[in-house]
């Protein structure tokens, strides 16, 4: 018997993950607007988020949360940070018990500082939370150009059932135990992705963008080990591949913002031209607190914080960076 998949959000990538789902099970996907579902439904499409790009046919979107999780075996999680809680509240009225829930969200919530599957527990205490992350950029996933995935839970078994029901084409699917990991490696990258777009917004040069994502590596793997997480995740494809792909594409949400405060823009101005939530804005302030929380030094999202909620120019971030003292041997 297929697992029948209930996904909510209808974004970019959201919308991707129903459309590789419903080739090799019957998924539902949640459109907060009826005008979106009814458009998934009856035209194969979600021109709002994926324009240009068909969706399987077999594919059904409801406008109604009851309607999208009441039957389903797996529930994902496809909802940014900031109104995660909410809907998995909603929902917890109307799904069975015991369904995995999966989060495809690469965000941290403010105030309490928790990973999405955190939330997930406290919200469905019963239910078991892992997170799908990796190198997805949704409209190249769409073009069929090859990607890859990691599906992590702690339970082995829940990870390798949902292997299967995500799999799809070019589409690769890996599983991982730690979550942990997994979630901040995604999370965390957003941030030095935002760095990465002010240099070439400013024109830094290619040197400097290595530079960036390099020792960005480190200040997240730091911070990622000090949370918990495994020192090879941050490595792989949810750390590593998740940065490379975030800080250079120009799909990229958190880069493009990066590039525009580079160019003289204000945060404002940005998220307002946006159809779309880039995380590391809002989480740049959490990774602050939880650099003080851990004793973690994170000079570059500290840059990143000042641009975003302080008032800072990208070109004074910058100088601040070129000014840190040199030292004989790589840091750690």
């Amino acid at each position: 018997m297929k697992l029948r998949v209930a996904v909510l959000g209808a974004g970019s990538f959201g919308t991707t993950v129903a459309h590789l789902a419903s080739r090799n099970a019957p998924t539902q996907l949640w459109c907060r607007r009826p005008e979106t579902a009814d458009e998934v439904t009856r035209e194969h499409t979600n021109e709002r988020y994926l324009p240009g790009y068909s969706l399987n046919p077999e594919l059904r979107a409801t406008a109604s949360l009851e309607e999208a999780v009441r039957e389903a075996d797996v529930l994902v999680m496809g909802v940014p940070s900031h109104g995660f809680r909410e809907v998995l509240e909603q929902v917890s009225h109307h799904l069975r018990p015991w369904v995995p829930v999966l989060s495809l969200a690469k965000g941290l919530e403010a105030g309490t500082h928790l990973r999405m599957t955190e939330v997930i527990r406290e919200v469905l205490p019963e239910h078991r939370a892992g997170v799908m992350t990796g190198p997805n950029l949704a409209k190249e996933i769409m073009a069929g150009y090859a990607a890859a995935t990691v599906v992590a839970f702690e339970d082995a078994d829940i990870a390798h059932q949902l292997q299967g029901v995500f799999h799809s084409g070019r589409f690769r699917v890996y599983t991982n135990h730690d979550v942990t990991g997994c979630e901040l490696g995604g999370a965390l990258k957003n941030v030095i992705a935002i760095a990465t777009g002010m240099g070439d917004g400013l024109g830094v040069g290619d040197n400097t963008r290595s530079m960036v994502i390099t020792r960005g590596l480190a200040e997240l793997t730091r911070l990622g080990v000090a949370m918990g997480g495994e020192t090879a995740t941050f490595s792989g494809l949810t750390g590593m591949g998740d940065l490379i792909a975030t800080c250079t594409s120009k799909q990229s949400r958190n880069r493009h913002v990066g590039e525009e405060l580079g160019r003289g823009r204000t945060i404002e101005e940005i998220i307002a031209d946006m159809n779309q939530v880039a995380e590391g804005v809002k989480t740049s302030r959490v990774v602050m607190e939880l650099g003080a929380k851990f004793g973690v030094d994170l000079a570059i999202s500290r840059e990143v914080y000042g641009v975003v909620h302080e008032g800072r120019t990208a070109a004074e971030s910058y100088r601040g960076l070129q000014r840190r003292p040199g030292a004989e041997h790589e840091p750690d």
